[in-house]
């Protein structure tokens, strides 16, 4: 589910006051804001490559634009200006003014207002299990940690780890007013060392960066349990802890021949044999788990495994989304 659905708007008003190049012998008047705004708010985001602005101009519909992309190298065009205008990198009552003065050559006092109508320049995803996933249009500068609080943080399934995917880009604002470069790159994290906010591993997200939560490997308790069911391998688990996490055995249970089924890095299957008893009054090892173990507690009527483990699995399936492959 996506929360940018909706476009979100801020209007900063610039309008300069000057002189129409038919009258020299006025001085031009000293620039105003109609709405007046703290400069620290008006400096909190900078145009960049992507973003649509609404640009208006008070009682000239003509020259108005609404959906004006900025391109990819920063520039926008407007009418009766015959050179582009840089909007990035400018704030957008910079914008405005700066529109605003090259409309004197045709116009005394032109009144003009920016509106930044979507943001498209400091967007990242955020995939996989997270609560709520999508792209995420930023208007300040956010921390890692931030980031997931709006998507209401990792799910149940997440793992114990954090991934940005950095890809290459330029910035069209680096000092100087030239372009640098970035190859980007791969960073990982302990989730955490984030979620108690160590700054090491709460870093500033950058535009277009990936963010990617995988999802904990599994291990399946099926069989004669009060519930069968898949569990995360969050960290370390044993075969009695995930039997204890699907409810326990039942009664009729043959807890003394336990049944657990490994798949080898080889594609060939295992087969081992563990006494739950025993490892309870701790005469027995009791096994540590592997990723994609199957753990089959049998009944004395010989229930299939594959039919437990349809049985496990099958109510998940069936809560997910229908998607038609045209």
């Amino acid at each position: 589910m996506y929360s940018l659905g909706l476009s979100v708007i801020i209007v900063i008003t610039a309008p300069v006051a000057g002189l129409a190049q038919a009258d020299q012998n006025t001085l031009p008047q000293t620039p105003q804001v109609s709405s007046p705004i703290p400069a620290a708010q008006a400096q909190r985001y900078r145009i960049g490559a992507g973003d649509v602005l609404d640009i208006r101009i008070l009682n000239r519909p003509q020259l108005s634009r609404e959906a004006v992309r900025v391109e990819g190298d920063g520039m926008i065009r407007m009418p009766l200006i015959e050179e582009e205008i840089q909007a990035a990198c400018k704030s957008v009552s910079e914008l405005a003014s700066d529109i605003a003065k090259r409309y004197l050559k045709y116009y005394r006092n032109p009144q003009v207002d920016v509106f930044v109508k979507e943001y498209h320049a400091r967007e990242v995803a955020l995939i996989g299990a997270v609560n709520e996933q999508g792209r995420y249009q930023m208007q300040r500068r956010l921390r890692l940690l931030e980031l997931l609080s709006f998507a209401k943080g990792p799910s149940d399934k997440a793992g114990q780890t954090i991934n940005i995917v950095r890809g290459p880009r330029t910035d069209i604002c680096g000092n100087n007013g030239e372009s640098t470069s970035d190859e980007g790159g791969f960073i990982s994290l302990r989730l955490s060392d984030t979620l108690r906010g160590e700054e090491q591993a709460n870093p500033y997200v950058q535009s277009g960066d990936i963010v990617t939560i995988p999802e904990a490997e599994q291990v399946y308790v099926v069989g004669n349990v009060y519930s069968p069911k898949s569990v995360s391998l969050k960290e370390p688990i044993t075969v009695s802890r995930a039997i204890a996490m699907a409810g326990g055995p039942l009664r009729d249970s043959k807890t003394d021949r336990v049944h657990i089924v490994r798949q080898q890095p080889n594609g060939e299957k295992s087969e081992m044999y563990v006494n739950l008893s025993a490892i309870a009054r701790k005469r027995a090892e009791d096994v540590m788990l592997q990723p994609n173990d199957i753990v089959e507690v049998p009944e004395s009527t010989g229930k299939s495994v594959i039919r437990s483990l349809l049985g496990a699995v099958a109510p998940s399936v069936a809560q997910l989304p229908v998607r038609v492959i045209p």
